[in-house]
């Protein structure tokens, strides 16, 4: 069996040619960029959307309202999961793309810009902003249709709130040495992720996923755990676990519900890779997750 993802875009360009950076609104049935990299920062707010953001090796769930930060050349891919796809809504994000110079030089460096400055030092593994701010949520949508001036002016203001946010923001991105990569390996890479996000809750076959690289299965294993530190099954095991950790939050599941919802069929087993991967159980992790928000769920039986 090989696997095909499909492709279907509309996107929206606000700004002109010359202007110093660049805003796009992508309204899409699910995202469909390709795992990438370039030269610019990028600033993304996802109005609506969920699903799993892949940075460099490493799998992070991502949901409605959250902003990122990319610094440049850190590879990335926004991947929707199978049970958003089946909503049937419309996948939204805001993204603006910006160089570090693209007010000049020495901009940043000014005393009143510190905060922005290093801001954009510290992205550099991808900075996740989780918490809901409903200015900064409007600020975007602005910006989206906005031009010249008004557009400048709002990017520092969204640039500048972020800056409140220094103790929430997460690193999200891998601080071990990048394995150097093409445009062919990324995008071979992507199919291969796609396939994975798409599976996780059936079962996932490093042969399927052997065919969309093109490989033959032993060498796609070896070049599959050069690229991600992982294994296949590894890998399949972190984006399960990785699922898991949103449930245990969001959902008022009870442990076996989540296990089996995110592909184990049994409740030991997903214990124990929850464990080997997080470092403590799931009830251990739901507990210190609802303790430190101050929320409580009442588990359904």
């Amino acid at each position: 069996m090989l696997y095909h993802p499909k492709k279907s875009v509309f996107q929206h360009q606000s700004g002109a040619a010359d202007m110093s950076f660049v805003v796009r609104e992508y309204l899409q049935p699910y995202f469909d960029s390709p795992f990438h990299f370039h030269d610019t920062y990028e600033l993304i707010m996802i109005p609506n959307s969920y699903g799993k953001l892949y940075v460099d090796n490493r799998i992070v769930n991502f949901s409605a309202g959250e902003v990122y930060l990319f610094g440049p050349g850190l590879p990335h891919c926004f991947l929707n999961d199978r049970s958003f796809k089946d909503t049937g809504e419309t996948a939204h994000a805001i993204v603006i793309f910006f160089k570090k110079d693209f007010l000049g030089n020495d901009f940043f460096g000014k005393a009143e810009l510190i905060g922005i400055r290093d801001l954009l030092i510290s992205c550099k593994q991808g900075l996740k902003l989780p918490t809901y701010d409903h200015t900064l949520a409007d600020q975007f949508h602005q910006i989206a249709q906005s031009k010249s001036m008004d557009a400048l002016l709002l990017l520092l203001q969204i640039l500048h709130r972020l800056t409140s946010y220094k103790e929430q923001l997460l690193t999200i991105g891998s601080m071990t040495p990048r394995v150097k990569s093409n445009q062919e390996d990324a995008n071979r890479l992507e199919k291969v992720i796609r396939y994975i996000v798409d599976h996780y809750k059936d079962e996932p076959d490093s042969k399927v996923a052997a065919s969309i690289a093109c490989m033959n299965e032993a060498a796609f294993c070896r070049y599959f755990k050069r690229r991600t530190e992982k294994t296949f099954s590894q890998f399949v095991n972190y984006v399960r676990v990785t699922h898991a950790t949103e449930l245990l939050i969001k959902e008022n599941w009870n442990i076996a519900s989540i296990c089996f919802e995110c592909g184990y069929k049994n409740v030991s087993y997903f214990n124990r890779q929850f464990k080997h991967i997080m470092g403590i159980t799931p009830l251990e992790y739901r507990s210190e997750q609802l303790k430190s928000s101050g929320n409580v769920i009442k588990i359904i039986a």
